[in-house]
């Protein structure tokens, strides 16, 4: 990977086709190691400083002490490049994908009623009090 972004680096009818933020990108897993990598994603060059999401607070704190030694690597491996600073942000949750599940769970025991969250109050005064107090709020 250090040949390639130095020969790309070197040329210039490849600097047109592949910007520094591109060879930041390909070279990261190999200047932080698999783990880190994992842990971050969006790199992405803004002016002179390369903008890394990373999971959480932990993970920004971390990272920001060892910017240092992770810049020194990314320039140990592309050459001189024109990233001069790391900033690491938090970036936005991603969510899971969900698979739909089975709608079994949510019907009672007869075949057209929908589910009734009541039936899972196992004291009959309180089971009556939250239907009573649930028709009152919906009528």
């Amino acid at each position: 990977m250090e040949r390639a972004a130095r020969l790309i680096k070197n040329k210039k009818v490849s600097r047109e086709m592949v910007t520094d933020e591109d060879i930041a990108r390909g070279v990261w897993p190999a200047a932080v190691g698999k783990a880190i990598a994992a842990h971050t994603s969006r790199l992405k060059v803004v002016r002179n400083t390369l903008v890394v999401e990373v999971e959480d607070a932990t993970w920004q704190k971390q990272l920001f002490v060892l910017s240092h030694q992770i810049l020194r690597s990314l320039h140990k491996l592309t050459g001189p490049t024109c990233i001069e600073s790391i900033e690491f942000r938090i970036g936005v949750p991603r969510r899971v994908p969900q698979r739909a599940g089975s709608r079994q769970a949510d019907f009672s025991t007869e075949a057209n009623a929908p589910y009734d969250d009541a039936e899972t109050i196992q004291d009959p005064v309180l089971k009556k009090v939250y239907r009573l107090s649930r028709k009152r709020a919906t009528a």
